[in-house]
C-alpha cells in the first residue's frame, strides 16, 4: 500500500472524548487540522468523572493527577489559569490491614475545579465533538475511512485520518477486519473493571484522613470527596473504589450486593454507612500491565492509536500518549 502524505486539508475522525482524545483534538485543531470527535456518552471527559446530583456531587472515576513530565505540567499549568484545576492538599495515609501510615508524595496532587471533570470541558469547547455517537463499525474504502453509530447508521461524511483513543477491547473490536495488526496490539493489552461506590452523608465523618490507600481484597482506595476543593460542602461525600481483582472477580453481580459489601468494607475501617450511595461499574478502568509504548500509528492506513492503556497510563500518560500522537502526525506532515 502507498503511503499518503497527511496536509491539513485532510479530515480527521477522532472516537473518544476522554483526556487522550481530547489532547490529540486540542494539537491538531491548533495546528490546522480539520478535527471531530465521536464519543458514545452524553459528555466529554472519560473517566475523569464526576456524578452529579441534586444536592451532591462526586468523583466517581479517576481521583486525582500528577504532573511529574514538563509537557504535562505546563498544561495542567494553563488548566489552573483557567480555574478548572488545583491543588489538593490532602491527608493522604496507607493502611495495610493493621497500621495507618502517612502517604508522602514528592509530587503534587491536582484535581479538577469544581468537578474532575472540568479540564476536558474546557478543553471540548473549542472543539468539535458529536456526543451520544457510538461507533460500532469502521471500515476503510477507497483511501477513506468510514464510520458507523449505533445511533444513526452509517455517516455521511468520509475521513481521511482515524485515531481511536477508546479502551483496548472496543479498539480491538473495531480494528479487527481493516487493521488487524493494530487490533492484535490492543488485544494484547487487558484492562481491568473496578466497582465504584459514592456515599453522601448528613455529617461530617469522624476519619482521620481524606484519601487512604487501602491493601485488602476488596477495597483499594476511599476518600473524602467532599474535601477536595471547590467541592460542595453542603453535604459530606466519600467514593470507595474496590480492587481491581475484586472487581474482576465480582464484575457481573447485581449494584445491591456490591454496594453492600463495601459499605461494610468501609465501616471496618472507621467508616459509617451512608444516607445514599449509587454504585458505577467502570468495565475498562485500568491495566495490570500497562504498554509503555506511546501511541501507535499506522501510516499505510492513516489510523492511529491513543488512550489511558498506553503509555503507563494514568491522566498525565493518556494525555501525552494523545498529544504525542498528534505531534508525530504534524511532524511527519503526514
Amino acid at each position: 500500500m502507498i503511503h499518503k502524505p497527511i496536509n491539513s486539508t485532510h479530515k480527521i475522525a477522532i472516537i473518544g472524548a476522554g483526556i487522550s482524545g481530547l489532547a490529540c483534538a486540542t494539537r491538531l485543531q491548533n495546528a490546522g487540522f480539520n478535527v471531530t470527535v465521536f464519543e458514545k456518552s452524553k459528555g466529554v471527559a472519560g473517566r475523569m468523572s464526576t456524578r452529579m446530583r441534586d444536592d451532591w456531587q462526586c468523583d466517581h472515576g479517576t481521583q486525582y493527577f500528577t504532573a511529574s513530565n514538563a509537557q504535562f505540567a505546563a498544561e495542567v499549568q494553563r488548566w489552573q489559569q483557567a480555574n478548572v484545576a488545583t491543588i489538593w492538599h490532602a491527608n493522604l495515609q496507607t493502611f495495610d490491614g493493621k497500621t495507618l501510615a502517612p502517604k508522602p508524595s514528592i509530587n503534587a496532587r491536582y484535581v479538577g475545579t469544581p468537578w474532575q471533570t472540568s479540564p476536558a470541558k474546557w478543553l471540548a469547547q473549542s472543539l468539535t465533538i458529536q456526543t451520544d455517537n457510538t461507533i460500532n463499525n469502521i471500515e476503510f474504502i477507497n483511501q477513506q475511512w468510514q464510520l458507523s453509530t449505533i445511533e444513526q447508521g452509517a455517516i455521511a461524511q468520509t475521513f481521511d485520518i482515524l485515531i481511536l483513543a477508546i479502551p483496548s477491547v472496543q479498539a480491538h473490536a473495531l480494528l479487527k477486519v481493516p487493521a488487524p495488526t493494530l487490533a492484535s496490539i490492543a488485544a494484547n493489552t487487558k484492562m481491568q473493571g473496578c466497582w465504584t461506590l459514592m456515599c453522601r452523608f448528613n455529617h461530617a465523618l469522624n476519619c482521620p484522613f481524606d484519601g487512604l490507600f487501602v491493601d485488602n481484597n476488596l477495597l483499594s482506595w476511599v476518600a473524602r470527596d467532599s474535601a477536595k476543593p471547590g467541592r460542595n460542602a453542603l453535604n459530606e461525600t466519600w467514593v470507595l473504589h474496590a480492587s481491581s481483582d475484586w472487581s474482576e472477580a465480582h464484575l457481573e453481580d447485581d449494584a445491591d450486593s456490591i454496594a453492600a459489601q463495601m459499605i461494610a468494607a468501609f465501616v471496618a475501617l472507621g467508616g459509617e454507612a451512608p444516607q445514599t450511595y449509587a454504585a458505577h461499574r467502570w468495565r475498562y478502568a485500568d491495566c495490570k500491565h500497562y504498554l509503555l509504548q506511546a501511541y501507535v500509528w499506522e501510516a499505510n492506513l492513516n489510523v492511529g492509536l491513543c488512550g489511558d492503556w498506553l503509555n503507563g497510563g494514568k491522566v498525565q500518560g493518556a494525555w501525552l500518549s494523545g498529544h504525542w500522537l498528534a505531534e508525530k502526525m504534524i511532524a511527519t506532515n503526514i
